[in-house]
């Protein structure tokens, strides 16, 4: 059984732990090893100090960064049983990334959904970045409705009826769903606007939505009183019409206004 290689890119802020329990979840369900990674800007440690002062900075953060992810994985790998590895560095956060994902060639990164802020600075979107750059599954993690370890995951699938080919682990991901699943559409026509409840055999639920304005809010709304924990999203290309498969686009749209875990597939190659 393939092992898979799990990747958190973190901040180690307040949502850490949720985020790692999400993790762990998924780890469980598709028999992954999870390592956390974080990067601080030498910027955010050192201001207006002569070399050496900054040097004894840096050592100083360097251990208690370390001790910081020690009391974030210890008691979740304790409780859950799963080990977690660790490591972090200094420097340009984007490049730091970009160097380690090349080097350590995951098969999903999991990010913590960040909080919107007032402004958005250039440069500054660690989400889109990796969205753009990482061509493997992605897991956007919030800090509510987390995932559970070891209890099922009420799954919903955004614009298709079940996980494609475009996951490796479809099966393994249905598996430990809560049944009846949930399939969420956005169509352009307004004809298909209405909720269809699939056969029995399909064991599935099907809401379709009109892409308009208040479109994500409507689904959004849906997601909750599901109680919808995962949302997946295939952002493989589609050779269709283009009636409801999501451009990059509208992806970003859900990623920055949904507020639930959301599970984006890789890129076909």
């Amino acid at each position: 059984m393939k092992k898979y290689k799990i990747v958190v890119l973190s901040d180690l802020n307040s949502s850490t732990r949720t985020t790692l329990k999400s993790t762990v979840s998924l780890a469980k369900i598709v028999n992954g090893d999870i390592e956390v990674f974080s990067v601080k800007r030498p910027t955010d440690i050192v201001d207006k100090e002569n070399q050496l002062s900054a040097i004894r900075t840096i050592n100083s953060l360097h251990t208690k960064t370390d001790k910081k992810i020690q009391n974030l994985i210890q008691p979740i790998s304790k409780d859950y049983e799963i080990a977690i590895k660790y490591s972090f560095a200094f420097g340009n956060i984007k490049n730091e990334i970009s160097n380690f994902i090349k080097k350590s060639r995951p098969d999903i990164i999991v990010l913590g959904k960040r909080k919107p802020r007032p402004f958005n600075f250039i440069g500054d979107n660690i989400t889109q970045f990796v969205l753009n750059t990482f061509k493997g599954v992605i897991m956007i993690a919030t800090d509510k409705n987390a995932l559970e370890p070891n209890k099922e995951i009420s799954l919903g699938m955004l614009n298709n009826l079940e996980p494609s080919f475009n996951l490796e682990f479809a099966e393994d991901l249905m598996a430990h769903a809560q049944k009846p699943l949930k399939s969420f559409k956005i169509v352009k026509n307004s004809y298909l606007l209405k909720e269809i409840p699939q056969p029995a055999n399909k064991k599935m639920v099907e809401y379709v939505f009109e892409h308009n304005d208040g479109t994500i809010k409507n689904l959004s709304n849906y997601l909750s009183k599901n109680n919808i924990n995962l949302l997946y999203i295939d952002r493989a290309k589609q050779q269709t019409d283009n009636k409801t498969d999501l451009v990059m686009s509208d992806i970003n749209n859900v990623v920055g206004k949904l507020n639930v875990t959301l599970l984006v597939t890789g890129v076909q190659k």
